[in-house]
């Protein structure tokens, strides 16, 4: 699958916000920058890394 990516320039007034969807009836995790259009990446939650430090 290609991976298309735009970089942002350090200084940038991103958002970032991370969300589990659970609509499809299969749960996502997305990652998203909200202050960007079509700037976000999404994988099944049963898929998504766990962070130790963070539970």
């Amino acid at each position: 699958m290609p991976q298309e990516h735009t970089p942002v320039a350090d200084g940038s007034d991103a958002e970032v916000m991370a969300s589990i969807d659970g609509a499809s009836g299969s749960p996502s995790y997305i990652i998203a920058d909200i202050s960007r259009d079509d700037a976000w990446v999404s994988v099944r939650q049963s898929d998504a890394p766990v962070l130790a430090e963070w539970c």
